[in-house]
């Protein structure tokens, strides 16, 4: 059970005022059983960074809609989504693409 370190980054659009304005976390995921997959990870993010209105990141067991996610700079959506499995040191980056105006 080998612990998972990742480089979390939100950008653009607001979404690092969720996590009290930090735009990157170096994280550490603590061994379990089976390897992390995104889905594993958003419940980690809300247990762990998210700081106010959760509801503004996660939906249901996903980002809202209108959150970009990048995963080595590479469309989350070409990869599996929530299925895909983490690797050590991935760099997974939330883009909100939803502002006021």
């Amino acid at each position: 059970m080998l612990c998972t370190q990742l480089a979390l980054q939100k950008a653009k659009g607001g979404a690092e005022l969720l996590f009290d304005g930090v735009k990157k976390h170096q994280v550490t995921l603590p061994g379990q059983e089976g390897p992390w997959d995104i889905r594993n990870l958003l419940v980690w993010i809300k247990k762990n960074l998210l700081k106010e209105r959760p509801e503004l990141f996660i939906q249901g067991e996903s980002v809202r809609p209108g959150i970009l996610v990048l995963i080595n700079d590479a469309d989350w959506e070409l990869l599996g989504e929530l299925d895909y499995q983490l690797q050590d040191q991935d760099s997974i980056l939330f883009i909100s693409t939803l502002h006021g105006g």
